[in-house]
Order: C-alpha cells, then structure tokens, then sequence
C-alpha cells in the first residue's frame, strides 16, 4: 500500500445515505452536549461545592470515555457497530435525564461518569461505520462531513443552552436526553438492516483488525501521534489556556475569551470540508502535514503576542490547521483498517490516544504556565505538534491507488516492507465552544 495515492474522480461519487444519516445524528447529539455545556459547571456548584469538585465532574466523563473505551472496541467487533451505537446513545440519553434529577452531588457525579461509557460506545462504534460504509475514494469527505455535524452542533447547542438556563439548570439535562433519543430513532430507523452483521455472525467477514497488528503499521503509529497533539492542542491549549491568556496577560474582558474560542472554530469549520477533499483526490499525508505544521507554528507562537487582534487571527489559523489534521487522519486510519475488516479495537486505540492528549494536556499546559509562563505553555504545545508531525513525515501514503481499490491489505503490505519478509509469519491477527461570558469592563483600553 505504499506510496499509491492519487484520486481525481472522488468528488463524482456519492456518500451513501447511511453516511449522511451518521452526519444528522451527530448533530443533533452534539447540540444536545451543548446545552448542557454551560449549566454543568454551575449545576455542580449548586451543591455547595468547590470549583475542583465542580470540575471533577467534568474530568470524570473524559476519565471514563478513556477507561471504557477498549472494552467499546471489543464490543464493536462482537455485537456490530449499529447495536453498540444505539447501546451507547440510550446509555447517554438515560444519564442525562438522570443527572437533571439528581439531589446530590456524589449522585450528579455518578450520572455524570455513566455517561462518559455511553459516550465512548457511540463514538467508537460511530467511526467504525464510517470507516466499512464509506466507499474508499470518499472517506475523506465522510470523515470532513460527520465532523462538521460535531462542530456546528457544538456551536448552536451552548447558544441553546444559555437560552434553556432561564428555565432552570435542570432543563438544558432533559433536553439534551431529549436530542439523544431523537439520535437513536434516527439511526436505529433508518440504518437497521443496512450495517452487515457483526463479525461474530458473519462467516463472510474478514478477521477484526486488532491494535497490535495496526501498531505495527507506521501510518497507524503516525495516525496516533496526530490524534494525542490535536487533543493536546484543541483542549490542552483551546479550553484551558486561551481563556486564561486574554484575561490575564491581553487583560481583556472575560467576553473575548469566548469569541477567541469561537474563532477558533470557525477556522475548523472552513477547513474540515476542504481537507477531507484533498485527502481524497492527492492523499491523506499533505494534508495532515500542511495541518500540524500550521498548528506547530501558530500555536507556538501564541503566548508571544501582546496584541488582541493578532492573538484573535493566529487562534483562527489554529482552527485552520486542526481543521485539516482530522478527516484526513480518520481517512488514514480507515485505510489502515481497510473495507472489510472491524476494527473496533484499531478505532478505540484512536480514540484513547486523542482523550489522553486532552487529559494531558491542561494539565501539562497549565504546569508549565504557572511556572514558567504562558509562552512557554503555547511552545511546548507547538512542540508537540511538530514532534506528531516527524511521524507522518515518515509514514507511507495509504490511500488506495486510483481510489478504487479497498485498502485491505494496508496491514500486512507495510508490516512485510517494513519488517521483512517473514513479518507475517509471525505476525498476530490483526468524537466546546464556550458561550461567550456577558461583557465586563475591559482592562485595558485599546
């Protein structure tokens, strides 16, 4: 599978309806997240809690995503993609509702945690149909098209949710319970029959790609260390250090921090169609590689400004790079994988890497901050980019040769040419945009 790239016909083919039936799901799951995104914070501390608490119930459902997801992967390829996706989004739906009822806060915690597993089932197994539906020569596009449901859900839902607040902070809780079932009707409808069978019942399938085999594969590996700097970057640099930055080194009112926020993802949104086109017609290295060389050198150069209008301008080319790492990088994660194959566990591997980047990440970030400055918080975030970067430098192209041809072989092709000849003999089997804050007084005069 090395070095075939080249596809200039893959705009003339259609996404197949299940795709775009994924893509509406995914909106409307991510408003639903939204509208709870502004309430969450200030629901926790309606228990009289501390704002560590507070945030505990926050890092407790990215900690639970983590920790389920291998077990999502593993579900994947024994019940099928469609019963763990539907699975997963009741799971949601019934924490949510349940977190809108609590009258503790050690139960909103533990509502909260339950949701992190529905959560990671229906993102794994979510991307595992994207990879088998999608035909070949457009998963680029398919992977630009479900993303960009995420994001403009994300960006309409805490809109929704500041709304819902008014009505009490358990409201926005049932509604998105609510966007959740209505994602669940959707998908169970109009995709049951349409998935294939799981591995387990299907004497047709090829055997469940498994992590230690796709490790072996550069691209994988490169796949990997992408997904880790771009988690680092969005919630490491994104979330929690650009809110910081502009109050306490721009001083500016605490509005700007949202609307830097907000130009970071409109600089995603313009660039997650366009990237996943490119991947399709020229290859999924040029742009993952034009995407975290973007990301390395604006991100590190971030905490150097002094000037808003500058700062709000790299945040956009930000927004811009991370916008063109990611469907490429899922598209050479399902070439990897190839058609035929599950790959659940490939797929949760994926997933771990991103959660630990933005479990790292603010952590990390925030250290280096505290003690030795915002620059150098926003360098060694660059660096990280860079150093995710060397790996694709190196990584062999796998798209498929005129896009016509499933990129099955994928696994073992580069094993054997990277390893040897007798590498197969030996070889095992082989998913917020912050409401901006009502306006204070500035700081500073500008």
């Amino acid at each position: 599978m090395r070095g075939r790239s080249g596809n200039k016909g893959s705009a003339a083919v259609a996404l197949p309806r299940e795709i775009w039936v994924l893509v509406g799901a995914a909106f409307v799951i991510a408003v639903g997240f939204g509208v709870v995104a502004p309430a969450l914070p200030t629901f926790a501390r309606s228990f009289d809690v501390g704002v560590t608490a507070a945030s505990l119930v926050i890092s407790l459902f990215a900690v639970f995503r983590l920790g389920f997801a291998p077990v999502s992967g593993r579900l994947v390829s024994r019940f099928g993609e469609l019963r763990v996706y539907v699975v997963g989004l009741g799971i949601s739906a019934t924490s949510s509702a349940l977190c809108a009822f609590a009258t503790t806060y050690w139960q909103l915690l533990f509502f909260r945690a339950f949701g992190g597993i529905g959560s990671t089932m229906f993102t794994v197994s979510a991307v595992s149909l994207l990879v088998r539906l999608a035909p070949p020569e457009a998963r680029g596009r398919a992977s630009g098209s479900w993303a960009t449901g995420f994001l403009l859900g994300n960006v309409a839902g805490p809109l929704l949710g500041g709304l819902l607040i008014g009505f009490g902070l358990r409201v926005p809780f049932l509604a998105y319970a609510g966007a959740v079932v209505v994602a669940l009707v959707l998908t169970g409808v109009m995709l049951r029959g349409r998935t294939g069978l799981p591995v387990s019942a299907d004497p047709t399938a090829a055997s469940p790609a498994t992590f230690r085999t796709a490790f072996e594969h550069p691209t994988y590996r490169a796949a990997l260390a992408a997904s880790f700097a771009n988690g680092w970057v969005v919630f490491g640099v994104r979330v929690a250090m650009v809110p910081l930055f502009v109050v306490m080194v721009l001083r500016e009112a605490d509005a700007w921090s949202g609307y830097a926020l907000g130009v970071f993802a409109v600089g995603n949104a313009a660039t997650l169609m366009i990237s996943g086109r490119w991947s399709d017609r020229s290859g999924r290295k040029p742009p993952v590689i034009a995407g975290l060389a973007v990301a390395a050198v604006a991100t590190g150069v971030l905490g150097l400004v002094e000037s808003l209008p500058v700062f709000l301008a790299l945040s956009l080319i930000c927004g811009v790079g991370s916008g063109l790492v990611n469907p490429a990088m899922t598209a050479a994660v399902a070439d990897v994988i190839g058609a035929k194959a599950r790959g659940g566990t490939v797929l949760a591997g994926f997933q771990m890497a991103g959660d630990l980047g933005a479990i790292a990440g603010p952590l990390v970030a925030g250290f280096v901050a505290e003690h030795a400055g915002f620059g150098w918080a926003f360098g060694v975030t660059g660096v990280i980019s860079a150093l995710a970067l060397l790996f694709w430098v190196r990584a062999p192209e796998t798209l498929p040769a005129g896009g016509g041809v499933a990129a099955d072989d994928s696994i073992p092709d580069c094993v054997a040419a990277e390893a040897g000849p007798t590498s197969l003999a030996t070889s095992p089997e082989l998913a917020p945009v912050v409401v901006p804050a009502a306006p204070s007084t500035p700081r500073k005069n500008r």
